[in-house]
């Protein structure tokens, strides 16, 4: 056999390319685009918004040109519970507030991460990887209940929107030059002889400027502020001179620590029933680590019914561009005809998208419900997405059962919806993932 392509290879090619099928999908493409020709209109009419298991949510939240679909995600089941408890319309959290500390927070662990590594080359992989990508709006669960634990929640409107929350990239982009220079200076005065002592102080004042940043582009995060609300009955609720911490207590009042990460991961790397967490992810120092325990996709179904039938939201991460449509706000493994369109098969099975760097968990989003048939046994599951009203039905997304094996890779959960020996296996000593393993992917998501 040739290592080149010869011209009779091309022949070949051209020969087999020339039958009538080809020709018809050849017009459509050209025509209308790979996707749009292969859409399965059935999958799309089959898809229905019911579901014998719903939960009420607010008006849908809207991320804009930001990464912060984990934060967004979180704070979504948080509002449930002030909406649910005060009998409210509608609720916001703010995004912007946890925003600001989560990019203070980061730019310390990535310069702690540079002291951590001055004895690595800087050519080498670790230092790489650390390099490309110091600051970014993605993040995980665990991240975010060190950021909650730490500095609280706030309202809205106590600390809204600004033009750099809602479209990331400019902001995100100078942090990174800044950040890429710290790590330069430290690396380089530790080669010049510098003391760790001397390198903790220069670090100190990076942060300084870092903060300075953060300021110009969100605005100051508040230190206490003023709830107030009126509920669906006229009734006015104010509550005065709350601090984050103490507002997140009293009105969300969930004890983070209850819950936990189950994945499902099928790789021959990471073997079911054991708890893993990834080298060099985090955000707050001393907030919490993340962890996950690996389970079969059963288990993640039984644990996210339950908690959903007990009347709570679920946190999830998955990979959303695979099989899905914006436009009809559809997750399902048919929408897409592209193999008859083509006629070229596609068989890799979850475990090798994962391998080889097809699929890992890009966004996060929250369950609001599902769809169990006469026997019991989940078949669609209802999403609430951050991407605001105009997707889907009011910003919800429908997902077939068979897309949440294929393409669901994480939930949260309260630990009492797990059997105990399950919860045990998640507090075992976890084992350590590369930094690029995709299970740590959906904390790399840029704005």
């Amino acid at each position: 056999m040739s290592e080149c392509i010869t011209k009779e290879m091309l022949e070949q090619f051209e020969e087999k390319c020339g039958d009538s099928a080809c020709q018809v999908a050849k017009n459509a493409v050209t025509e209308n685009g790979l996707k749009a020709s292969a859409k399965n209109g059935e999958a799309q009419r089959a898809t229905r918004q019911s579901f014998s298991v719903k939960l009420k949510q607010g008006a849908v939240t809207n991320q804009k040109q930001s990464g912060r679909c984990w934060m967004f995600a979180a704070l979504n089941t948080f509002r449930f519970r002030i909406i649910r408890k005060l009998n409210l319309e509608n609720f916001e959290l703010s995004q912007s507030y946890l925003f600001f500390y989560d990019k203070l927070e980061k730019a310390n662990f990535f310069l702690e991460s540079i002291l951590d590594t001055l004895d690595e080359p800087t050519g080498g992989r670790l230092i790489a990887w650390l390099l490309s990508s110091p600051m970014n709006d993605g993040g995980q669960w665990d991240m975010l209940c060190g950021l909650v634990d730490k500095y609280g929640v706030v309202p809205k409107y106590a600390m809204p929107e600004s033009k750099a929350s809602s479209a990331s990239g400019e902001m995100d982009s100078v942090l990174t030059v800044k950040l890429r220079e710290d790590a330069c200076r430290l690396r380089s005065a530790y080669t010049a002889g510098a003391k760790r002592e001397e390198l903790a102080a220069r670090k100190e004042e990076m942060l300084g400027e870092i903060y300075r940043i953060l300021c110009i582009c969100l605005g100051e995060p508040p230190k206490s502020f003023d709830f107030e609300v009126e509920d669906k009955d006229g009734k006015y609720i104010r509550d005065c001179g709350l601090t984050p911490q103490a507002f997140f207590e009293k009105y969300v009042g969930l004890n983070l620590d209850d819950y936990i990460s189950i994945i499902n991961a099928p790789t021959a790397d990471k073997p079911y029933h054991r708890s893993y967490s990834v080298k060099f992810l985090g955000s707050v120092k001393e907030g919490r680590p993340v962890r996950y325990l690996n389970l079969e996709i059963g288990e993640l179904k039984k644990a996210a019914i339950a908690q959903m039938k007990d009347g709570s939201p679920v946190w999830f991460g998955c990979d959303v561009g695979k099989c899905s449509t914006r436009d009809g706000g559809v997750m399902d493994t048919n929408i897409y005809k592209m193999e008859e369109l083509l006629g070229v098969k596609f068989g890799m099975d979850k475990a090798e998208r994962l391998d080889y760097g097809e699929s890992l968990m890009t966004h996060a989003m929250v369950f609001q419900g599902v769809n169990l048939d006469e026997d019991g046994k989940p078949n669609r599951w209802r999403v609430e997405n951050s991407w605001g009203e105009e997707p889907g039905e009011k910003g919800y997304y429908v997902m077939s059962d068979d897309w949440f094996d294929e393409y669901m890779y994480q939930i949260v959960v309260d630990k009492k919806y797990l059997p105990e020996e399950l919860v045990a296996e998640y507090e075992t000593e976890p084992i350590m993932l590369e930094p690029w393993d995709p299970m740590g992917s959906l904390a790399l998501v840029r704005g």
